[in-house]
């Protein structure tokens, strides 16, 4: 990755990087999914699966990947999505705010806890959200018709947005549209804004959506699992 790419990186946000998993791994870890999570939209914990946390020390290993990734930093979570015009579905423009933990904390600091699946999350202040790094890991071909992420590029520096400020975001930045090839990733920051249709053709759109950040997190809290 050259400077020009880092330096956009951090000015927009994300970034699309190409062949991250080879074509035999996509194959394995599609048919892993499918056993897993057979008629299901999605689930939010992967991690719990051997596959899926095998996968992640490689991620944060691969040569295009380190560049972007914090030294330390750990996968804190994943998230499994399954898109198609049968299990279907869009999401308006959004941040994303929650990371999940091994319990709650009493801190003014703190605040949307909620349990999803069983697990506790919470909203942190943004400077924990800025230092997390996103990787979704496409299994699919992501085109145009297949309900693809568009993100407002460089909306990340803002920090946490009320809505006004998420319009004028996107009005001033336009929404920038992220197809992808089969095995590739998207690595993005959680508070980019982002936002995405639902399919319109075809295909399914399978994605594995890896969290990484630091190891440790303030204020007492801990990560419900880390790999």
């Amino acid at each position: 990755m050259t400077t020009a790419d880092l330096a956009r990186w951090q000015a927009d946000g994300f970034a699309l990087l190409r062949n991250v998993v080879a074509a035999g791994d996509c194959a394995r870890l599609s048919h892993e999914v499918d056993a897993a999570f057979a008629g299901s939209v999605g689930a939010r914990n992967p991690l719990a699966h051997a596959w899926c946390r095998d996968l992640a020390p490689r991620l944060a290993a691969h040569p295009a990947l380190r560049p972007l990734l914090p030294d330390g930093h750990v996968a804190t979570q994943c998230t499994y999505f399954s898109k198609s015009t049968s299990r279907n579905w869009l999401v308006a423009l959004h941040q994303d705010l929650g990371i999940p933990v091994a319990a709650r904390v009493d801190d003014a600091r703190l605040s949307g806890w909620s349990r999803k699946d069983g697990v506790v999350h919470v909203q942190p202040p943004a400077d924990v959200l800025e230092a997390l790094v996103a990787v979704r890991v496409h299994l699919d071909d992501c085109g145009d018709a297949d309900g693809p992420l568009r993100v407002v590029p460089g909306s990340h520096r803002h920090g946490r947005l009320a809505p006004d400020d998420e319009n004028r975001l996107r009005d001033a930045h336009g929404l920038a549209t992220c197809t992808a090839r089969r095995g590739d990733a998207l690595v993005m920051r959680p508070l980019l804004l982002h936002a995405s249709s639902k399919a319109s053709g075809p295909s399914r759109r399978r994605v594995l959506h890896y969290v990484f950040g630091p190891r440790e997190l303030p204020w007492g809290l801990r990560w419900h699992d880390i790999v």
